[in-house]
């Protein structure tokens, strides 16, 4: 409980809070400023697992998953219920794993977890923050617990509420913040200590759109700016495709993939074309459709585009040459361009995928049956 005077806010007592790891004293002697510290470590494997899995009595929440996790912002991508959660908190040294083993910054999980909890920062998903403190007492707090002296403390505390926007507002009692407001202490209370690594659990959980684009930044800034690598659990697809290096996407406990962002959007041999209506060609989408189908060239399919702007046309480029009859049909035509650009993959696709080929896999066996 939170006592006035010098006695400081006591997790201890509440085992089921999940700051109450943050409590293994870690002595940083020398560090008196906010995160300014940068620690790289290009040559080692943040995060490596090895036929890790997890069994409850009703269900598996992980399957023999094999994986390694280097430096960077790594997303860890899967519907609720797919086993992210239970994942970090089996790499922090919260709960074993029914068999198979995990290393973190190169210590093993089920041996060296304070270790490891001394050099990570977690941000959990549910809510656990005492509302009557400010959020200045609780970082500076949960700093002391991490062993910065008092001086310390203080400096990094103010330095980190001012990285994650929360400066002008670090007085008020936290029960009155907003849920974007509350989203950003977790986040401070787990960057206040320095860590090399940090575990985000769903960190834009009930933000608004702009909200969630700010954590977003935040987010990205952790690693480019202080060289602290990132793995964030989301559901949310998009978020991990325009924040992430690597990605690893799990699905009922299962690996489906792991390789870095740009493999997973890699761009493909479909041209996207978006052209603008004129007074003589009130569709425009439809007479370019019509002057390619003229010249040969194969239109897929077309999807909205922007407002007042048709649609986007989808066409296989089959060389430069494409390129440049897109252009001459549009020149001819008087139409304006809004874009021509090649198509890329999205992480969703992978669980499309997965669900095709579990659907024909399906169909096979029931003719097989039959």
């Amino acid at each position: 409980m939170w006592k006035t005077g010098a006695a400081l806010f006591d997790l201890r007592v509440t085992p089921r809070c999940p700051y109450a790891w943050s409590l293994m004293p870690r002595q940083l002697y020398g560090v008196t400023t906010g995160v300014a510290h940068v620690t790289t470590f290009d040559d080692v494997t943040v995060i490596a697992t090895e036929s890790l899995s997890k069994r409850f009595p009703r269900v598996t929440a992980l399957d023999r998953l094999s994986l390694d996790v280097g430096p960077g912002v790594t997303g860890l991508v899967g519907a609720n219920g797919a086993g992210k959660s239970t994942m970090i908190k089996i790499l922090l040294g919260l709960s074993p794993a029914s068999e198979g083993r995990a290393e973190v910054l190169g210590l093993d999980v089920a041996t060296k977890g304070a270790a490891i909890r001394e050099r990570v920062g977690y941000m959990p998903e549910h809510d656990c923050l005492p509302p009557d403190v400010s959020a200045t007492e609780f970082v500076v707090h949960m700093a002391r617990m991490s062993g910065l002296p008092p001086t310390a403390a203080r400096e990094r505390t103010a330095d980190t509420l001012r990285h994650v926007g929360l400066y002008e507002e670090r007085y008020r009692p936290i029960g009155g913040y907003s849920t974007g407001m509350k989203q950003r202490v977790k986040l401070a209370q787990a960057l206040v200590h320095d860590p090399q690594l940090v575990f985000l659990d769903e960190p834009t959980n009930g933000l608004d759109p702009v909200g969630r684009d700010d954590m977003l930044g935040l987010i990205r800034r952790i690693y480019t700016d202080f060289g602290i690598s990132v793995l964030v659990t989301s559901h949310l697809l998009g978020e991990l495709e325009r924040t992430c290096d690597h990605v690893v996407v799990i699905d009922g406990g299962k690996l489906l993939r792991s390789s870095s962002t740009t493999d997973f959007t890699q761009t493909t041999t479909t041209l996207a074309v978006e052209v603008t209506d004129t007074d003589e060609h009130p569709d425009g989408t439809r007479a370019v459709r019509e002057a390619l189908h003229a010249r040969g060239v194969e239109v897929l399919d077309s999807t909205s585009g922007l407002p007042g702007a048709g649609h986007i046309l989808l066409l296989t480029a089959q060389g430069e040459e494409t390129y440049d009859v897109v252009r001459d049909v549009v020149a001819d035509l008087g139409l304006g361009l809004v874009r021509m650009e090649q198509r890329r993959h999205h992480i969703s696709e992978v669980f499309t995928s997965e669900d095709a080929s579990d659907d024909q896999k399906r169909k096979e066996a029931v003719g097989h049956g039959g």
